[in-house]
């Protein structure tokens, strides 16, 4: 029964880290994503972010820090190639 528990934590985690690396990219940098782009940019961005904590040996404050910047650089990226320039 620990796998439907481990897949809701794993999205709810995904949405917390996806929130929270869009609010940290500024505003005038951002393209819209929707919702299912930012759970997976956040899921994304949590898990390179744990592999990158393990392989340090990072506490639990630098492995959020972490995740919340990978996700806010995978944001950034994101927004930059769906982002409309002006011809």
């Amino acid at each position: 029964m620990e796998t439907p528990t481990g897949i809701i934590s794993a999205l709810i985690t995904g949405c917390v880290i996806g929130l929270l690396g869009r609010l940290v990219v500024p505003a005038r940098r951002r393209a819209p994503i929707g919702c299912l782009m930012t759970v997976l940019i956040g899921l994304l961005g949590a898990a390179l972010g744990l592999v990158v904590a393990s392989g340090i040996d990072a506490g639990w404050l630098l492995t959020l820090v972490l995740q919340v910047a990978i996700a806010a650089l995978l944001v950034f990226l994101v927004s930059a190639a769906g982002a409309r320039h002006p011809r």
